[in-house]
């Protein structure tokens, strides 16, 4: 770079990038026209190419990368197709070379085949394509390349199939457009280009409508920076000191490989004053709060441009992190937002917090005007980011108007949030005596424990959220949450009926700790499992255990049930590592709830995936859709141990075993023989059936639930689908490349194929529930945000909001959020029959 110059061009080295030449191919355009009827008749065998059936031929792309007249590489070839209405693949290839091996001359042949007859193909076309271009770049994004018809590709240098002709149509010049606008060599307006490209769209199908040509498109992967193709030079000897670089360029980000942060004429600068605060920016905000405090600031309000500004930083997802720009402009229109209910959690981080007038307006003037807000945002400001007792207050005032089955839903965060409480931090960190920020108690604990002595159920699922913490090894906030059981306790002692209510709760807590020690007895125990199930059915029945019977208890489970003793013979231990226990509980009213109790298992992971499940099966119920979802409750009571409801079923594994298919086992218990597109299947099954793939497809894509395969996968007799074991969420999971949508070709098969109505019913399913609860997508990022703290191993020290943003794609519109959607939920996992036989063997060896 010229020193005069006074911008930095930022590039790589073609010889640093140390991956291999992946590309996709994408699709084939342009008329295939029949051979006319004269020549079938002067050669009858023309008759079996594929050219002449009716529907769309089953064409095939080989590629081979070459580079001075020799083959660098063996012919690729794509899979197998079956095209419906275009000729597209979106295939990706992975050449088994790296780009920093590539010669400049390096190109790539491809050709187009069709079937010529039985073992015989026949080529429609063939290109070369130039990796490198003449200004010695590698080349990136999409391409268009003609394909010379009835031509093998030839990869000689002089070739006679190159990817561009010398003619130049339309489509070619607005695709250098479009290539333009995507590196931001144009600049960009949403409304023109919406506009540019559906017009692009009808010329684009004009011109391939007359045109006689074929084009093949390719994807190349696009870098940040351009590539420069270059050679890795001599070492020099230690006698020799190396010559500095004629050139100059920036520091790369981490997108690129290690090598270049290796690289010694690469600098980065590290400012230790970059995290403070600029003494001129925070005197100029001063001043010009200051000026704004005025009293015409109650009465201004924006005009059209500012309005949609304002709108536009309401949107915000809750990690966006406002510019001092865009905090100026809040609190220029404080007054204004108060009307607005989604304005006070980015008011609150407009808020100098260190500035005592700032704060004293914020809280005593502001903050009692404003409208009432919705629970999103309450949780939002009870997250880790508020520390002023009063706006916390507010939360909490908020909150209070939520009945208590919403409140039940929340609650698990809820307790997560009193370690944000100023109480609990005093332990941690001394306060500034001379801030203006309050750090009083917010009142969130007093009315947690209001709540919880007047609502039974809602107080046994707090008792024992409150003792799994104080269980945990932070003594500090183990202290702070005794406090909490302590109050709790002497509340619901002085309240009607409180003293049967403590009594009951001591209650549950024998029962939990009797069901966890015989629970890791068995797990320790290397006996036979049917040895074991003899030994548990014995414990049970016997009477001096207090299991057999009992007075009457609310299940720790579920306090809407009320147990009276436990059935001996029908309980069982499953075939896992840890041996869970199976156990039916006879009821008051005379029915039976079955549960599993595990010990040695950390449970308060799958404890916040079905309450957020239970959640969402609730916000897509408020909009009228039903997806036959099944959250089973599940309660921690220890660090090591917890209980949930045992949903009778078959995993899919042992349905395919046993039975065949799905459809196979649903028609055994719900047989229908004169239905009609329901393969004999009652309909009702297929509907619940059909309905719960697609909910439950959608609620594990947005958590990135992993470890996904055919023995946690469940069906009930009734339909119902369901998942089971979340030991991997949000993107972790230990299968390699494992598809974001979890669609298993069993599944698909138990809908009639990808072809049936019912799978299109199932797409249609999908595509609505993820619009639904994309629309609140604040709500699920405050939840999950509140649970950073808890030491649930998949949340602990991550970027939980960036995780689930990429789910939502809140960056996209809604049309171009459901194409990706839709795109994810077409990909499939080629490593997931692999793993399920693994998974099979080792279920065998347990057994």
């Amino acid at each position: 770079m010229d020193k005069d110059n006074k911008e930095d061009f930022s590039f790589g080295r073609s010889c640093d990038l140390k991956v291999p030449v992946t590309f996709r191919i994408s699709q084939l355009e342009g008329t295939r026209h029949p051979r006319p009827l004269t020549e079938l008749i002067e050669k009858p065998e023309l008759r079996f190419h594929g050219v002449q059936s009716p529907t769309l031929s089953d064409l095939y792309v080989t590629c081979q990368l070459l580079a001075d007249n020799k083959p660098l590489t063996i012919p690729f070839r794509t899979s197998y197709k079956a095209f419906k209405n275009s000729y597209t693949w979106n295939e990706w290839i992975t050449l088994p070379i790296r780009y920093c091996d590539l010669p400049l001359s390096s190109q790539i042949t491809f050709t187009v085949w069709d079937i010529a007859g039985p073992r015989a193909a026949v080529p429609v076309g063939g290109t070369t394509f130039r990796l490198f271009s003449k200004k010695w770049t590698l080349r990136r994004g999409k391409h268009r390349m003609l394909l010379w018809p009835g031509k093998e590709a030839d990869g000689s240098v002089e070739t006679t199939t190159p990817s561009k002709s010398g003619i130049r149509d339309e489509m070619g010049r607005l695709e250098k457009l479009v290539k333009k606008h995507e590196r931001g060599d144009m600049p960009k307006s949403e409304w023109l280009d919406k506009l540019v490209f559906r017009r692009m769209s009808e010329i684009h199908a004009m011109e391939t409508e007359k045109s006689n040509n074929l084009y093949l498109y390719i994807d190349l992967p696009r870098f940040d920076f351009p590539i420069i193709f270059s050679e890795l030079e001599a070492v020099a000897s230690a006698s020799q000191p190396s010559a500095p670089p004629p050139t100059t360029h920036t520091a790369i980000p981490p997108l690129l490989p290690p090598s270049f942060h290796a690289d010694t004429y690469m600098w980065a600068i590290v400012d230790s004053d970059v995290l403070r605060d600029n003494p001129v920016e925070d005197k100029h905000r001063r001043l010009v709060r200051s000026h704004r405090s005025s009293p015409y600031d109650r009465e201004l309000k924006p005009n059209t441009k500012l309005r949609d500004e304002l709108g536009i930083i309401l949107n915000y997802a809750p990690s966006q992190v406002l510019t001092s720009e865009e905090k100026d402009l809040v609190w220029k229109y404080r007054f204004y937002l108060t009307r607005d209910k989604r304005g006070l959690t980015k008011f609150v981080k407009s808020v100098t917090w260190r500035d005592p007038m700032e704060v004293k307006q914020a809280v005593e003037e502001l903050l009692p005007m404003w409208t009432e807000i919705d629970t999103d945002d309450a949780l939002e400001l009870l997250g880790p980011g508020t520390v002023d007792s009063r706006v916390r207050a507010f939360a909490v005032k908020q909150l209070a108007r939520a009945d208590d089955d919403e409140l039940m839903l929340y609650l698990l965060q809820l307790v997560q949030a009193l370690k944000f409480e100023s109480s609990a931090s005093d332990t941690r960190s001394l306060r500034s005596t001379a801030s203006a920020v309050s750090y009083d108690d917010s009142g969130l604990a007093d009315f947690l424990v209001t709540r919880a002595v007047n609502n039974r159920v809602l107080g046994y699922r707090l008792y024992w959220y409150l003792t799994v913490e104080v269980a945990l090894e932070d003594r500090l906030m183990g202290k702070m949450y005794g406090k909490v059981i302590f109050n709790f306790l002497k509340h619901l002692l002085e309240s009607e009926n409180g003293k049967e209510r403590r009594e009951l709760l001591g209650r549950q807590a024998e029962l939990v700790a009797s069901l966890a020690k015989r629970a890791k007895e068995f797990s320790n125990q290397k006996e036979p499992r049917p040895k074991r199930i003899e030994k548990l059915r014995s414990f049970l029945a016997d009477s001096r255990n207090n299991l057999l019977s009992m007075a009457p208890l609310a299940l720790p489970l579920n306090g809407n049930v009320e147990v009276v003793g436990v059935i001996p013979e029908k309980a069982s231990i499953f075939k896992s590592n840890l041996s869970p226990l199976l156990l039916y509980f006879s009821c008051s009213d005379g029915s039976e709830y079955p549960i599993m109790f595990k010990d040695g298992d950390d449970l308060r992971q799958d404890q916040l995936v079905i309450q957020l499940f239970t959640l969402m099966d609730r916000l897509l119920r408020q909009e009228n859709l039903d997806v036959k979802l099944t959250p089973y409750p599940v309660l921690a009571t220890g660090p090591q141990q917890g209980m949930m409801e045992f949903v009778p079923s078959k995993t899919i594994a042992s349905i395919v075993s046993d039975n065949g298919t799905l459809l196979n086992y649903m028609r055994a218990h719900y047989p229908d023989e004169g239905s009609v597109g329901t393969y004999g299947v009652d309909p009702g099954v297929i509907d619940t059936f059909v309905r719960s793939c697609a909910g439950y497809c959608v609620v594990t894509y947005i958590l990135g639930i992993g470890d996904r395969h055919l023995d946690n996968l469940l069906v009930a007799p009734d339909g119902h689908f369901f998942h089971v074991d979340f030991g991997y969420i949000l993107g972790h999971d230990p299968k390699l490349y494992p598809p974001a949508v979890k669609v298993c070709k069993e599944m698909v098969d138990g809908m009639g194929g990808p072809h049936s109505q019912h799978y299109a019913r199932f797409t249609n399913f999908c595509f609505t529930a993820f619009s639904i609860l994309r629309q609140s997508a604040n709500l699920i990022l405050n939840l999950v945000t509140l649970m950073v703290d808890a030491n649930i191993p998949d949340i602990k020290g991550r970027n939980v909001h960036e995780l689930l943003q990429e789910k939502f794609m809140l960056d996209l519109t809604e049309e171009e959020a459901m194409k990706h959607f839709e795109t994810l939920l077409n990909e499939t996992s080629y490593f997931t029959k692999v793993v399920d036989r693994f998974h099979d063997i080792a279920q065998y060896w347990r057994s």
